[in-house]
């Protein structure tokens, strides 16, 4: 038997599979797992402290949600809210004690802000000089941070 002759016999003796209900189709966003992966977290750490302005350790996890919603495309228009996740906050403290323990980033107690160190610096000016997705992702997310904190200021000002 062919495979002619096979669905030719198959619909003669009218038989169907079935395949139970299929749900049409929806618009699908990233779920928060799927953005909540350490390297990810700590190369948007390492964009923010290379920035100006230089984000605080207490607003760091708001941030990173922040740009993320505004940079990645499936969580534009997304209910969820990434900001105010705690899963999020809790692994962006991960990411942020593996950034300072690898001597890439410095958090000062004092002025309570984030810098990138030498290493951070060389590590995150090779990555955006590469012509990779990666590279255009964190000039995306780099843009997002000017633009948030652009935005900070002039309700400062208000």
């Amino acid at each position: 038997m062919n495979y002619d002759e096979f669905f030719a016999m198959a619909e003669s003796r009218g038989l169907r599979i079935e395949s139970g209900q299929i749900a049409p189709e929806s618009t699908v966003f990233l779920s928060n797992e799927a953005l909540f992966q350490l390297p990810l977290l700590a190369m948007v750490i390492m964009i923010l402290a290379k920035g100006h302005r230089k984000p605080m350790p207490e607003e760091l996890g708001q941030l990173v949600g922040e740009c993320l919603e505004r940079a990645v495309a499936g969580f534009k228009g997304s209910p969820q809210g990434i900001g105010w996740s705690a899963n999020l906050r809790i692994r962006t403290v991960k990411a942020l004690t593996f950034l300072e323990i690898a001597g890439l980033v410095t958090v000062h107690a004092r002025r309570q802000t984030i810098t990138l160190n030498e290493l951070g610096k060389k590590v995150v000016d090779r990555v955006l000089a590469s012509q990779t997705q990666l590279a255009l992702a964190l000039a995306t997310i780099e843009r997002s941070y000017q633009n948030i904190a652009a935005e900070t200021a002039f309700q400062a000002r208000l």
